[in-house]
């Protein structure tokens, strides 16, 4: 199998470092908000890894859950995500953490993406968090401020490991991160802060450094040890993560175990809209749920990923979504045409080669888009029986999870009229600016139109009265 490896700049042969098990570290989500379809898109190509990689091995997946420490800003300043949700909502930090810790679960489900074999939350492990630190400190790679302890990057030599020379000196400059009058080095990131003098915070811990909390990138390197050992296979991640958090998660791993931390760097690129990057905090994000709103199945949104390779970046529009939707709907009735078919026919074993050829794709650095071009070669070629496709069919939707023998019927959503739909889309934006009284008077709009709408952890469902 070749994996591009985000440290060397190439694909590589991949092969675990113990044939018994691949040790796999996917960052996971900050649970201070719902997740966006940007952030799903990592997910997703992380599960076509899971399970291309179980096609060989034995995968221990790890998913870290953010629920305390990532501050707003790279340069370790400004507020904690998960009391800015909490002061958003008036609800305390822990509440906010497991709201929309089940709500990114739900989006994770719904996606058809494989649930990791350990889910580890950042509030569970601040035992082993201070350990590390303690690790560090004994090692001579820390420093003291007013605010907190500090990673002294100058004392570790491969820090430019996965950004290269150049892009280092660029953060250096204050890129990315601005220089404070205490900080060392530009570079230099926070692995435990003090909670502020003249303020409790809700989520604050003992240390012999006094009452605090965790650097965002301490955690990740605590949590994958633990349940991965020194030295992981593979580490996963958004793009956006390779010039501060993956690269200081390489410097307090290797500085505190003298071993090298990550075999494989895998990264994600970005979906993009036409004004830029998804962004919460720009406030241009969408959701699982907003495109369930508008009469969407998740799956159209999992296929619409698989027409890019995971490292280029995906530029989202509904008219491509549409194209997705029409597809998949496609894929499912002519899998049901073979399954019908495929009544008394037996296999001769050719399906093999398309399993083959699939396969050869997927582990070509998992190149979906190839794979589901194999797919519709073979569904509307005529080398193959009806039941030598549908053999073929089941072995390819254990890869990709787009549900291609769900019947066609409840794959496509009901055709509704236009001044419906507009209803239903008013009405979802209403619940979600909390407006129940305007969702009440849509509701019996609705209803005067002769549709009954009944709201489900899934969404909005409707159905003709």
């Amino acid at each position: 199998m070749q994996l591009y490896n985000t440290e060397s700049h190439r694909k590589e042969q991949f092969t675990p470092q113990n044939t018994a098990q691949v040790t796999m570290y996917c960052c996971g989500p900050t649970v201070y908000n719902y997740a966006h379809i940007g952030n799903m898109r990592t997910y997703i190509f992380e599960d076509l890894l899971d399970r291309t990689l179980r096609l060989h091995w034995p995968v221990k997946h790890v998913m870290n859950v953010t629920d305390v420490g990532h501050l707003v800003s790279d340069a370790d300043d400004g507020e904690d995500k998960m009391e800015l949700g909490a002061a958003r909502e008036g609800k305390s930090a822990w509440d906010i953490a497991k709201f929309y810790e089940e709500k990114f679960f739900a989006d994770f489900d719904a996606l058809n993406c494989t649930r990791p074999t350990v889910i580890s939350r950042a509030t569970e492990h601040i035992k082993e968090m201070i350990a590390l630190i303690k690790t560090l400190e004994e090692k001579g790679y820390t420093y003291r401020t007013s605010d907190g302890i500090y990673y002294d990057t100058s004392k570790f030599p491969r820090y430019d490991a996965l950004v290269g020379r150049s892009r280092l000196e660029g953060l250096k400059g204050g890129a990315r991160v601005e220089m404070s009058e205490e900080k060392k080095n530009p570079t230099d990131f926070a692995l435990w802060k003090f909670s502020p003098k003249d303020k409790k915070r809700q989520m604050e811990w003992d240390s012999s450094w006094g009452v605090g909390f965790p650097g965002w990138h301490i955690e990740c390197s605590a949590m994958a040890m633990k349940y991965l050992g020194n030295t992981l296979d593979i580490h996963c991640g958004g793009i956006d993560h390779v010039s501060v958090h993956h690269t200081n998660e390489i410097a307090q791993s290797e500085a505190a175990t003298g071993q090298r931390y990550v075999r494989f760097w895998v990264h994600g690129e970005f979906l993009v809209l036409h004004a830029g990057k998804m962004s919460k905090s720009g406030g241009t994000f969408l959701t699982v749920q907003s495109l369930r709103d508008k009469r969407y199945d998740p799956l159209d949104y999992r296929y619409f990923c698989l027409t890019a390779h995971y490292r280029t970046q995906l530029e989202f529009t509904f008219e491509g979504l549409d194209s997705a939707r029409k597809s998949l709907q496609t894929l499912r009735r002519e899998t049901a045409r073979a399954v019908a078919e495929a009544a008394g026919l037996s296999l001769t074993g050719k399906e093999k080669d398309a399993q083959a050829k699939f396969q050869a794709a997927m582990e070509d650095d998992l190149n979906a888009p190839k794979a589901l071009a194999v797919v519709w070669e073979t569904l509307r070629g005529g080398e193959l029986n009806a039941a030598e496709k549908v053999a073929f069919l089941k072995f390819a939707d254990s890869i990709l999870a787009l549900d291609m023998f769900r019947a066609p019927q409840e794959a496509a959503a009901e055709s509704l009229p236009e001044q419906v739909e507009a209803l239903l889309q008013a009405r979802a934006a209403a619940r979600q600016a909390k407006d129940y009284k305007k969702s009440d008077e849509l509701r019996d709009q609705l209803a005067a139109a002769g549709y009954r709408v009944k709201d489900t952890p899934q969404g909005q469902q409707v159905e003709k009265i």
